[in-house]
This record gives structure tokens, C-alpha cells and sequence, in this order.
């Protein structure tokens, strides 16, 4: 049994004449959009990436705040 990528689910909704086009094996004539919107998701991809480890570390940050005003407090106080 093939297996059916949500790609060809995707392409068959948007176009049922290229995806069949795709399953007879024709090869795309924009071939350059194509490639750049593979760029712009790497790209993203990227990007979402880096805004993730950006976030761990803003709460790594936070926490390491929280610790060291809490031992302030308590060594004036002691």
C-alpha cells in the first residue's frame, strides 16, 4: 500500500490537474518559485528555530534572576 503524503493531499485539493500531472511524473515549469519558496521555508524554518532557543534562554535568564533576588533577600535578612 502506498503511503500518501499530506503534500499530494494538499496538491490534489488545490489542483486536481497538476496533481495528476505530478503522479504521471511532468516535471513543473516554474521550477524557480518553486526553489525560492523552498528558501523562504528554510529560511523560516530557521527563524522559528532561533526564536525558540531565544526563548529557552529568556527563561533560563528569568529564573537565574529570580534565584539570585531571593538569596539576596534571604542574606539580608539572616
Amino acid at each position: 500500500m502506498k503511503t500518501i503524503r499530506a503534500s499530494e493531499i494538499g496538491t490534489y485539493l488545490y489542483c486536481q490537474r497538476a496533481w495528476w500531472y505530478q503522479k504521471q511524473g511532468y516535471e513543473s515549469e516554474n521550477q524557480v518559485e518553486l526553489l525560492s519558496g523552498q528558501d523562504l521555508h528554510a529560511r523560516h524554518g530557521r527563524n522559528v528555530f532561533v526564536a525558540g532557543c531565544l526563548k529557552v534562554i529568556a527563561y533560563g535568564l528569568l529564573l537565574a534572576a529570580l534565584v539570585l533576588i531571593a538569596a539576596y533577600v534571604t542574606y539580608i535578612f539572616l
